[in-house]
């Protein structure tokens, strides 16, 4: 059975890579991060706590604004129900 991505999760990753108050690194990993976990060949639950992973580092980015850093919180809470459930 394929697994899927959620629908909010795509969402806030495209929120971010979308907003010009994002540095320009932080918007090209989280296009990254999307692209694995639409395409990546592992299983979703794998996927997700890679995400998982970067995202906590990119949290620890003193130049993110806190809107954004916000959103990264609650994508990481959001990705470690999938990692859970599978």
């Amino acid at each position: 059975m394929p697994q899927h991505v959620p629908e909010s999760v795509l969402e806030v990753l495209d929120r971010i890579m979308q907003d010009d108050t994002v540095p320009r690194n932080i918007r090209k990993i989280s296009g990254e991060i999307k692209e694995n976990l639409l395409h990546g060949e592992e299983s979703l639950a794998i996927k997700a706590s890679s995400a998982i992973s970067i995202l906590e580092d990119l949290s620890a980015d003193p130049n993110i604004p806190m809107h954004v850093r916000t959103l990264i919180w609650n994508l990481s809470s959001q990705l470690e129900r999938i990692s859970v459930e599978d």
